[in-house]
């Protein structure tokens, strides 16, 4: 399945705001407004103001919203939920170019919150995602102590760790360790 930049990049944003979770194995990454704001600045979400203790709760909320997508254990259930954030989303799809960006379609709202940058521009691809028989994408890092998510992007769908630098090579060298063991 070829993935479109645009899709790809908001795909990436999502699992990386859902990464920021303890519940992804690791310590709270958004765990202030300064860690917010850089996580923000990092993604190049354009036309945020100053951002707020409210932000960091809907964002907090949201990420959880959509690791509850990704974790789903069947199709309809991660449709259900994706709908479920959608349907709380508000929307107005638009063709916008800046920053040195090439045109590109933005689903937020003019003036949207932080959080509604975030769910619609990755309820979006993660709906078109679904609808392209992408479902079984949408995987859960295989390595123990590691809960971190990631989009299977191979054309065989054959990816089990969210990083091949990290868990991967950590698997990988247990595994040769057992085996010369043994």
């Amino acid at each position: 399945m070829p993935f479109s930049h645009d899709m790809l990049y908001s795909l990436s944003t999502l699992v990386n705001l859902i990464n920021t979770s303890p519940a992804a194995g690791g310590e709270e990454g958004l765990a202030d407004l300064e860690q917010l704001t850089e996580f923000v600045r990092e993604c190049q979400v354009s036309g945020i103001g100053t951002l707020t203790a409210e932000d960091l709760a809907q964002m907090h909320a949201l990420r959880e919203s959509f690791h509850l997508v990704f974790a789903a254990p069947d199709l309809a259930t991660a449709v259900s939920r994706l709908n479920r954030l959608l349907g709380e989303t508000r929307m107005t799809p638009r063709l916008a170019e800046h920053d040195g960006h090439p045109l590109h379609v933005h689903y937020f709202a003019p003036g949207a919150s932080v959080a509604d940058h975030f769910a619609a521009d990755g309820g979006i691809a993660l709906a078109h995602l679904l609808v392209e028989g992408g479902w079984e994408r949408l995987r859960t890092c295989t390595a123990p102590h590691c809960d971190r998510v990631f989009v299977d992007e191979s054309r065989n769908r054959s990816r089990v760790y969210c990083d091949s630098r990290t868990c991967g090579n950590r698997m990988h060298v247990a595994a040769y360790r057992a085996r010369r063991r043994a």
